[in-house]
């Protein structure tokens, strides 16, 4: 197992990405303690966990909430006495921030992406950071999107937003590796099989001029492969990430593109 005994913290865990992490790090030996603004759907991915023999703790922690978000991680440290691995995956919904031209664009609604992205990953980072410095370990994760390095249309702030999040990565490590701690992000392309690219689509699907069918073939015609990344194969990079085995992996986003983005 390749996080047997680690203690991992995921923010966000009742979405589509962090719930598939979640599971996936609990299957690979982790105690997992998941949060999310609504706790019933991480309390189902709790459920999941446990029924396939893992250990996982469910709470309702507002992940832009200054005291929430240090409060709650000092519950895990107090239980557990430790934190190995902490991963934001919170996302927010499409219709506050997309499918609005730039040019016709409120600085608001522009900015909402910006500031929620930025504040919470900072946020939680902080936090982890703060109790991994004096174990001299640990690991910080969060997941960006393709939009942070390609030009997209209607997409408001969400590309300056994942940009941004990818810089703070690079700031963290740079700061914190010497200490012990690792800092990686991971930039998966759109997936159709979460709800969040349902939403997205469904944002432009009117200026896109696509279905549904056309968008999914869209994306997948702009990959190497023909296809996009699975949840799956996410959650297995997630777990690898995190593991000892990538050691000399930090200040990095791993391109999870299929070929879409070549670096």
């Amino acid at each position: 197992m390749l996080l047997k005994g680690k203690v991992a913290v995921i923010y966000g865990a009742g979405g589509a990405i962090g719930g598939a992490i979640a599971r996936a790090f609990a299957s690979e030996g982790a105690r997992v303690f998941l949060t999310g603004h609504i706790q019933r759907p991480v309390d189902t991915v709790v459920k999941d966990v446990i029924w396939a023999g893992g250990t996982a703790e469910a709470a309702a922690v507002d992940a832009l909430d200054e005291q929430a978000v240090e409060t709650h991680l000092q519950s895990v440290v107090d239980k557990a006495g430790r934190i190995d691995i902490s991963f934001n995956a919170i996302g927010m919904a499409a219709p506050a921030i997309l499918g609005v031209p730039l040019a016709k664009m409120d600085v608001d609604q522009f900015s909402l992406a910006i500031g929620t992205y930025t504040r919470s990953y900072f946020l939680t980072a902080r936090a982890a950071a703060r109790h991994m410095i004096p174990q001299k370990s640990g690991v910080i994760m969060t997941v960006t999107a393709l939009p942070a390095r390609i030009g997209t249309p209607l997409n408001g702030g969400y590309g300056p937003a994942q940009a941004a999040k990818e810089a703070l990565t690079r700031d963290l490590s740079h700061e914190l590796a010497p200490q012990g701690i690792r800092v990686v992000g991971l930039r998966p392309h759109g997936m159709p099989e979460t709800g969040t690219m349902r939403d997205v689509f469904e944002v432009k699907a009117e200026a896109s001029g696509m279905n549904w069918d056309q968008f999914q073939a869209y994306l997948a015609g702009t990959t190497h492969t023909r296809r996009v990344m699975a949840l799956d194969e996410v959650a297995n990079i997630a777990v690898l990430m995190a593991s000892d085995r990538a050691s000399g992996m930090t200040g990095t986003t791993v391109n999870l593109s299929m070929g879409t983005l070549g670096e």
